[in-house]
C-alpha cells in the first residue's frame, strides 16, 4: 500500500485571493493617507499654508494635472501607457492660441476634438501594428513635440483676446476655482460612464488578461482605441486650462507635467500592469503630487530636486501596486 502524498490545504487559493483583496483595499487608502499627512506636514512647516489663498493656488495648479491623469488612467487600466499626453497638451496650447482669433468660442471644442483624434490615431497604431503602447506613444511624444515647435515657430504664441476661455479663471461659490471644478466634473463624468456601461468590465478584463478578454468576447481593440481617444481629449482640455492661466500657448508649456501625471496615477493606486484602479484614485494622486510640488519650496527643498522626487515616488508606488502574478520574468 502506497504512502499518501501530502497535499496543500484546499482553502489556500481562497486565502491568497482574500489577502490580495485586503492588500488592494489598503492600497486604495494610500493616496488619502498621503494627502492628510502632507497637509499636516505643510501646515506645521508653514502655518499660513491652510489659508484660502494658498489652497486656491494649489487647486488651480492641480486642475490640468487632474485632467491629464484621469485620461491617461484609462490607458493604464487597459494595460498600456500614454507617454505623449504632455507633448499633446503642449501642441494643443499652440493650436488654441493660433485658432482663438478666428474661431473664438469654437476654438476650445476644435482643439479637444483634434487632440482626441490624435489620441485615437495612436490607439489605432497600437492595435493594428501590434506595437507596445510604450513605443507608439514615445514616438508620438517626439513627433508631437516637433510639430509644436514647427507650428509655433519655436516660440510662445500670445493670446490677445482670451475672453472665450477666461471663464475657467472664475470661482464657484467664490472659493473653488472653476478650472478645478471642471477637472472634478471630468473625472465624475468618466467614472459615471464607466459605472453605468459595460466599459468598466471591458477595460478591467483587457487589463487583467487581454487574451482571456478576447476569448470572452470583449472588443479589446475598440476599448484600447477608445481609451487613447479619451486620453487625447483630456490632454486637449488640460491645454485649454493652461492657456486660460498663462494667456499664451507654447511648444513646451505642458512638458513638465508628464512625470507628475504618471506619478499621480501610480500614487493613486492604479496598477501599472493594468486591470486595477480608478480615475477617482488618480484625482487623489494628483492632489498629493500637487502638494509635493507646492510644498518643496515651503520646507526649503530646491526645485531642482523635484524630478528626483518624482522618480523615487514612481518606483515606490509601482513596487507597492504592481500585480506580480502577471509577470513571470523581471527583466
Amino acid at each position: 500500500m502506497s504512502t499518501p502524498v501530502a497535499t496543500k490545504p484546499i482553502d489556500e487559493p481562497a486565502t491568497v485571493t482574500r489577502d490580495r483583496r485586503t492588500a488592494r483595499r489598503l492600497t486604495g487608502f494610500m493616496p488619502l493617507i498621503a494627502l492628510v499627512a502632507l497637509m499636516a506636514a505643510l501646515t506645521v512647516a508653514d502655518p499660513d499654508f491652510l489659508t484660502q489663498r494658498s489652497l486656491t493656488a494649489a487647486l488651480r495648479t492641480a486642475a490640468p494635472l487632474i485632467v491629464l491623469a484621469a485620461g491617461a488612467t484609462l490607458v493604464v487600466l487597459c494595460g498600456g501607457i500614454d507617454l505623449s499626453i504632455a507633448a499633446l497638451a503642449s501642441l494643443s496650447t499652440v493650436f488654441l492660441a493660433l485658432w482663438l482669433p478666428d474661431l473664438g468660442g469654437l476654438a476650445t471644442p476644435a482643439v479637444i476634438a483634434v487632440a482626441a483624434t490624435i489620441g485615437a490615431v495612436q490607439g489605432l497604431a497600437h492595435v493594428l501594428l501590434r506595437l507596445p503602447s510604450f513605443i507608439v506613444t514615445l514616438g508620438g511624444m517626439s513627433i508631437l513635440s516637433a510639430v509644436a515647435l514647427v507650428v509655433s515657430g519655436a516660440g510662445t504664441v500670445r493670446v490677445v483676446d482670451d475672453s472665450t476661455v477666461k471663464w475657467l479663471d472664475l470661482y464657484v461659490a467664490g472659493y473653488v476655482p472653476m478650472s478645478t471644478a471642471m477637472a472634478v466634473l471630468v473625472v465624475a463624468v468618466i467614472a459615471v460612464i464607466l459605472r453605468v456601461t459595460p466599459l468598466r468590465s471591458w477595460i478591467s478584463a483587457t487589463g487583467y488578461s487581454e487574451s482571456a478578454a478576447r476569448l470572452a468576447g470583449t472588443p479589446v481593440d475598440l476599448v484600447k482605441i477608445g481609451a487613447f481617444c479619451v486620453s487625447g481629449a483630456c490632454a486637449g482640455f488640460a491645454a485649454v486650462m493652461l492657456v486660460s492661466r498663462q494667456f499664451s500657448g507654447g511648444p513646451t508649456m505642458a512638458d513638465n507635467l508628464l512625470l507628475p501625471a504618471v506619478a499621480a496615477i501610480v500614487v493613486g493606486g492604479t496598477a501599472i500592469t493594468g486591470g486595477h484602479g480608478s480615475v477617482w484614485r488618480s484625482l487623489a494622486g494628483a492632489l498629493v503630487v500637487t502638494l509635493l510640488r507646492v510644498g518643496l519650496p515651503i520646507v526649503g527643498v530646491p526645485s531642482a530636486y523635484e524630478q528626483i522626487l518624482y522618480g523615487v515616488i514612481i518606483v515606490i508606488a509601482v513596487a507597492l501596486t504592481l500585480d506580480r502574478s502577471k509577470i513571470s520574468i523581471i527583466k
